[in-house]
């Protein structure tokens, strides 16, 4: 149920308020996804041009890493904080900051001279990421109310949630083959002050909603700490092994801490995550939804992408062309057939048939060979796949925001992002090390001639498409037992004896 101890308008009215029906919503829904798209394809866009990085700066292979591991922790660590902030000081304050740290960091980044420069850039980043991603959602959850219209606008950010992976790719592509790799990074100050400039233009004032709670300082310290810990221990378990001294420690570290972390929120009077926003069905399958997908989706970005560049010879802008098919199939889903199921169907149905598209999509891409062709077997694939992940995002986005308390929309909103961090993290570690020790046991028995470590490197993609086939079927089957049948209540306006956001159960 939800909680009454301060004392806040009611959800509708605060919605009103923030200016749902605002004649320059659908301006506002352009501004949060161009946001989004910068935050969402920097997790890519620099893999691409990391090897012409390296060479530039002159660091070794092993320190490559923390180029994207310094990015990802101070996201995924602060995420929770940001989103409580936002809900402290105000979305739009907390969303302009994000996006002028962002850019900052991004030039310092662009004009790195050494390898500690270009680390700390990143680093920054993700900081200043993990106050604009969570503020971003919150302010689109609050000003679309309408159900049909929230669908529409949630198809949209779903779609650049969904493809912004594969829009760094070929990004990336570009801007290292024909620029240079420090354009990678320059780019987002055209992001950055394109949204800078429609925030102030097309956002209404957006204040703290409801008498302004305390921040949970112990709370906000031990999470942090939690989730840098798990999000450290998994990218050391990729490139050092699970078996290590500091992948066991900082994974046991980050889940004692998060242990820790739920114990404390359930006896402060002002948590930094009150368990409501996690403890509600509909809200909680839909966390988990966002983070099982986000770990299923690295078996595509990740090991597909060394396919084409490794055995089938393609250029990095040649590897992202080749990915189009998913998110322009993506955004066609997210925008024209999701926004119109969601509303008759609720969401349930549509993660469902969504996962389970994924699953057959990468059952597709499990048949390639040496010599595959591109227009038979990989794209065939991909627009199966972004068929699917263009329901399960826009209906997850949806569900994981809806009915939710005003006063929660920033963190609520974080959890989705978090998720999709976490699940990130943990698709990569696990999928690298099901890939490499596929690669081992090959060629244990057919020998180290340079055919056998193609055939040896084409099993371990084999392997990490199965593996997360089958995680889309877990996807499929957890959905179907968790969720509730039925649509989404209003925004707003709860189902009679549910919490704020229950579906409006239809028979």
């Amino acid at each position: 149920m939800a909680d009454t101890t301060l004392d806040s308008p009611p959800a509708a009215t605060a919605a009103k308020r923030q200016g749902a029906k605002h004649e320059h919503r659908w301006w506002v829904l352009a501004v949060l996804a161009l946001s989004q798209l910068m935050v969402v394809l920097d997790a890519t866009i620099v893999n691409i041009a990391l090897p012409t990085a390296q060479k530039a700066l002159d660091f070794d292979s092993d320190q490559r890493q923390w180029v994207v591991t310094a990015y990802s922790l101070a996201f995924g660590g602060l995420l929770l904080l940001g989103g409580r902030l936002s809900d402290l000081f105000g979305r739009k304050v907390t969303y302009i900051a994000g996006l002028v740290g962002f850019a900052a960091a991004s030039a310092f980044g662009g004009a790195a001279q050494n390898f500690g420069e270009l680390v700390a850039a990143r680093a920054i980043q993700g900081a200043f990421g993990a106050l604009l991603a969570p503020a971003a959602l919150s302010l689109l959850s609050t000003t679309f109310t309408d159900g049909k219209e929230r669908g529409k606008a949630f198809g949209v950010f779903g779609a650049v949630a969904g493809s912004g992976g594969a829009v760094g790719l070929l990004l990336g592509g570009v801007l290292t083959e024909y620029a240079s790799w420090r354009w990678c990074l320059y780019v987002n100050l055209f992001f950055a002050i394109v949204a800078i400039i429609g925030a102030f233009t097309f956002f209404g004032k957006q204040g703290p909603t409801g008498t302004r709670p305390k921040l949970d300082l112990p709370g906000t310290v031990i999470v942090s700490l939690g989730l840098v810990g798990i999000v450290y221990g998994f990218s050391s378990a990729e490139t050092n092994g699970w078996g290590e001294a500091q992948t066991i420690v900082s994974l046991a570290l980050g889940v004692v801490l998060l242990i820790a972390f739920v114990i404390l929120e359930s006896r402060v009077a002002h948590p930094l995550l009150p368990l409501r926003v996690v403890l509600d069905r509909q809200r909680g399958g839909a966390y988990l939804t966002v983070a099982l997908t986000g770990a299923a989706l690295f078996g595509v970005f990740l090991f597909l992408a060394y396919y084409l560049q490794t055995l089938r010879g393609y250029t990095p802008l040649q590897t992202g062309i080749g990915f189009l098919p998913m998110p322009v199939t993506i955004a066609l889903t997210s925008t024209l057939i999701a926004p119109n199921l969601l509303p008759r169907f609720g969401p349930k149905p549509l993660i469902v048939v969504g996962a389970l598209f994924g699953a057959a999509g990468l059952l597709l891409l499990s048949r390639i060979g040496l010599d595959s062709n591109y227009w038979t077997t990989i794209a065939p694939g991909l627009i199966v796949l972004g068929l699917g992940m263009g329901n399960v995002f826009a209906a997850s986005f949806n569900t994981a925001t809806a009915g939710i308390d005003p006063r929660d929309a920033g963190v609520g909103s974080a959890m989705v992002n978090t998720s999709q961090q976490i699940g990130g993290s943990i698709g990569t570690a696990v999928l690298s090390t099901l890939a490499a020790d596929t690669v081992t046991r090959y060629l244990s028995t057919n020998g180290n001639s340079r055919s056998a470590q193609a055939l040896a490197q084409l099993d371990s993609y084999h392997t990490a498409f199965l593996t997360s086939s089958g995680v889309f079927v877990a996807i499929a089957v957890i959905a179907f037992l968790l969720l509730r049948w039925g649509r989404l209540a209003p925004q707003g306006r709860p189902a009679q004896g549910q919490d704020e956001a229950a579906p409006v159960v239809t028979h």
